[in-house]
């Protein structure tokens, strides 16, 4: 197989595109020392995009899956907060829908 130089430039660009806005903020801000509100506020941005990609999934398309996606999140979201344990909440998740997907 044989590579091109052009298709090697494409894939080092996307690299480059890709990292820069990822690498740059971090590089910038752990040289700088943000105020108390604002580090207060980054705490929360995690949780804010968890919730809109987990509403978006659940709500959004239930009535395309019969509301199986409700049910299986139930279960779920149950032993996050539970257990807090990651391995758990992802086991649990995707036993739930397969048995849920298995019986309806």
């Amino acid at each position: 197989m044989e590579v091109r130089w052009e298709l090697m430039l494409i894939i080092v660009g996307g690299a480059v595109v890709t990292m820069i806005p990822r690498v740059f903020p971090l590089v910038v801000l752990s040289k700088m020392k943000l105020p108390a509100w604002s580090m207060r506020w980054l705490h929360y941005i995690p949780i804010a995009i968890m919730a809109a990609l987990l509403s978006q999934e659940l709500l959004l398309n239930a009535a395309d899956s019969g509301f199986i996606r409700l049910w299986a999140a139930l279960p779920t979201v149950l032993v996050a907060v539970l257990t807090r344990s990651l391995m758990g909440t992802v086991a649990v998740g995707i036993l739930s829908m397969m048995l849920l997907r298995y019986f309806f």
